[in-house]
């Protein structure tokens, strides 16, 4: 259970990162290098999660 605990708050970081994404593009005074660090750690969560949920497939078969 305890990679679905960590599971769910990646997905909830994720979530997070999604909303300051959408709210630094809205305002025109972000720059640019604020909006890539921001999908940079939105990307690197997604790959993340993707990860443990392949390997929590692997080990349920």
């Amino acid at each position: 259970m305890a990679i679905q605990a960590h599971l769910a708050e990646l997905e909830r970081k994720h979530r997070i990162l999604e909303g300051e994404l959408h709210d630094a593009r809205r305002h025109l005074s972000t720059d640019d290098l604020r909006i890539a660090q921001l999908k940079r750690r939105k990307l690197m969560l997604r790959d993340e999660i993707e990860r443990l949920k392949l390997g929590t497939v692997g080990t349920l078969h």
